[in-house]
């Protein structure tokens, strides 16, 4: 009787007390510092309105107001950082031959029209830039832009020539960075860690595991960025608030990627999510005026 007494106060006392931490967390940690905040996030520089990763694209992103430009870099044969999202060149340029294998003079300009990854059977048809672009140009353009970097190869002279720049262009404090694959995301970490890092996939996966079993308020956390798929099965079980809320209280900023229709837009911003990444910042825009979603100041 006693250790069933035992027991069940234990387990009463953990629960209320991650109950408390959930809601409260700062009563443990310290929030984590917010360098900017980013609600309307252009990805591929906005794929649906332009060429994707091209400086056409992030420019008129950028005309338009937004938060924050979302690429990809990989790294050329003469060790030129280079926005694109493919390492292979065919979808892009009709050319089968890998980035790494090129340099960045050799490098083909972009089709004519590109289809948009998350928006099915849609297509894109660009201007006069069809330019893969360097990321320093990138950098050098937009000074005062968040900016959220996808390193896409395990390469660690990428991700050193990343950090370089970031550095040369004082943007520590206006750049997220990171992969889904985890042992990238702890190299980028370990390179540079005054740059704040994404959740790889199976950290995503360690903080619904934590999240459920009610540990989350307990622990600490690196990343101070989340990033989420939508539609998905893992998203269904991440989409909810009082996850989202217990991180926006850490300081952990919480991005739903990609959407792009009004529905979807709305679903995001009611559970709370920090921003949204669109292909289409134009549709982001004007959703977000007619709603009154403010800006971030």
């Amino acid at each position: 009787m006693c250790a069933a007494i035992y027991i069940v106060s234990t387990v009463t006392g953990y629960v209320l007390t991650s109950a408390l931490l959930l809601k409260c967390p700062t009563l443990l940690h310290r929030r984590k510092r917010e360098r900017f905040l980013s609600k309307h996030i252009s990805h591929r520089g906005g794929a649906g309105e332009n060429l994707e990763n091209t400086m056409a694209a992030f420019k008129h992103a950028v005309d338009l107001g937004t938060d924050m430009l979302e690429l990809d870099c990989h790294l050329t044969k003469d060790e030129q950082v280079v926005v694109s999202h493919d390492g292979n060149l065919k979808r892009l340029c009709g050319i089968n031959a890998n980035i790494s294998d090129l340099t960045y003079a050799e490098l083909p300009p972009y089709l004519c029209k590109l289809g948009v990854t998350f928006q099915r059977e849609c297509f894109c048809e660009g201007g006069e830039d069809k330019r893969i672009p360097l990321l320093r140009d990138v950098f050098d353009a937009f000074p005062n832009t968040p900016i959220n970097i996808d390193i896409k190869v395990n390469n660690d002279t990428l991700i050193k020539k990343v950090s370089e720049l970031v550095v040369k262009y004082d943007r520590e404090d206006l750049t997220v960075w990171g992969n889904s694959r985890n042992h990238i995301v702890k190299k980028c970490y370990k390179e540079n860690p005054h740059i704040p890092v994404l959740f790889s996939f199976p950290r995503v996966l360690h903080l619904l595991g934590l999240f459920y079993t009610g540990l989350l308020p307990f622990m600490p956390l690196k990343e101070q960025f989340l990033e989420i798929p939508m539609p998905s099965l893992l998203t269904n079980l991440l989409m909810r608030k009082a996850l989202f809320q217990h991180l926006t209280a850490r300081g952990i900023q919480v991005y739903i990627w990609v959407l792009n229709d009004e529905e979807d837009f709305q679903r995001a911003f009611d559970l709370g999510a920090t921003g949204v990444m669109t292909d289409f910042p134009t549709r982001l825009k004007e959703f977000m005026d007619r709603n009154g979603i403010s800006k971030p100041q």
